[in-house]
């Protein structure tokens, strides 16, 4: 989750966020070199005495400064398209999940599972521990699996919410009437943190989104006891 201070993307807990932040730092490299060369140009130009009456044209700085531009956004599509069709991909699922956003609260149905569906509540502040994180915690974690692929199915059942958990790389809008579909594998056991990301009404704050990751042994035990 995020922590006080912290300048970059969370720490990924999925594939594809590991991708999405390989495909940052890329993009950030070009970028600098990109100011780099701009800045030193601009400067000797500030800086340079020299001029010449007889220069009219410059073909081959033309077709330069044409093509460098070209090529540097090949360098930055190809890879952006190949995380946008690797992110559409639903790959084999395990099980999947269904999650209905209401004002202000998350509903979840496991649907491979006969009548396993729960509401969870952000827990107050009055009740908050020493263990839960202010406006982060819920009153029922979402329990998953890792290392297996999840299929994630979400809608509304009053107006627009998003369902996102930064450190999967997943961010999904709930539409009334739609149901919006992707998937995820999460990598290490753990907890992860999310919140609802379109505003939603009065209490958009107020309704986390607490993922549990666990060994598959674990999550059967857990399906067990229910």
């Amino acid at each position: 989750m995020t922590t006080w201070l912290n300048m970059g993307l969370q720490d990924g807990a999925s594939p594809i966020m590991e991708q999405l932040i390989f495909f940052h730092d890329h993009t950030l490299m070009i970028m600098l070199m990109i100011i780099t060369t701009v800045m030193y140009m601009m400067t000797t130009l500030l800086w340079n005495k020299h001029t010449s009456r007889f220069m009219l044209e410059g073909q081959l700085i033309e077709t330069t400064w044409t093509i460098a531009p070209a090529i540097i956004l090949v360098f930055i599509a190809m890879p952006s398209l190949r995380l946008l069709y690797l992110m559409d991909e639903i790959h084999n699922p395990t099980m999947t999940l269904k999650a209905v956003g209401h004002q202000w609260y998350w509903s979840y149905e496991y649907s491979d599972f006969t009548k396993l569906e729960f509401d969870s509540y952000m827990i107050p502040q009055e009740e908050n521990q020493t263990s839960t994180f202010r406006l982060l915690d819920t009153d029922n974690r979402i329990v998953l699996p890792m290392n297996s692929p999840i299929r994630l199915v979400v809608t509304a059942a009053d107006v627009l919410h998003s369902w996102t958990i930064p450190s999967l790389g997943v961010k999904t809008d709930a539409t009334p009437g739609r149901l919006n579909q992707t998937s995820f594998s999460i990598n290490h056991p753990g907890i992860l943190y999310g919140q609802c990301s379109e505003i939603c009404g009065a209490n958009h704050s107020f309704m986390p989104i607490t993922i549990e990751s666990v060994s598959a042994n674990h999550f059967i035990n857990w399906i067990s006891s229910l």
